[in-house]
């Protein structure tokens, strides 16, 4: 290997050890329910997906409180992290109480769980493109808005 190519190697590591930073910062914050310290890490012009289907900034910025609202107590666990070139991915277990109205459902008062897996892509350590898929099967089956499959 050429030293230059060691270089380049080494710099495209920091910077995906940098944007792993980045993504865990924005955890910290939706575990402080701090939406600031998520959105702050977003580029103008952000475009989100949800279910591979896009999402206009201000509708993923309103399901955010709408689940803040929902379950007060939420907290993501981080379960894997994993960055190449311009990209981070998570795969996070939420839980919470289901407290208040979510999705139409009235609050049950139960702890519940979801699993979810996020990926970002970063140019200039900031995020341009996001795209989720939620796991919220165990938290409906839990409140009973769904009979669980084996």
């Amino acid at each position: 290997m050429t030293a230059q190519l060691a270089e380049e190697r080494v710099a495209d590591e920091r910077v995906a050890a940098e944007n792993k930073r980045r993504c865990l910062a924005m955890v910290a914050a939706w575990n402080r329910w701090e939406l600031g310290g998520i959105i702050e890490h977003w580029a103008p012009g952000v475009v989100h997906y949800s279910e591979d289907q896009p999402v206009d900034t201000d509708e993923m910025i309103g399901r955010m409180e709408e689940g803040l609202a929902a379950f007060p107590d939420l907290h993501l666990d981080v379960r894997s992290i994993m960055a190449e070139g311009d990209r981070v991915t998570l795969r996070i277990t939420v839980t919470g109480t289901h407290a208040g109205g979510f999705a139409g459902l009235a609050p049950t008062g139960k702890r519940v769980s979801w699993h979810i897996v996020e990926e970002l892509r970063f140019v200039d350590g900031r995020v341009v493109e996001h795209w989720d898929v939620m796991n919220h099967l165990p938290m409906l089956s839990a409140i009973g808005a769904v009979t669980a499959v084996a």
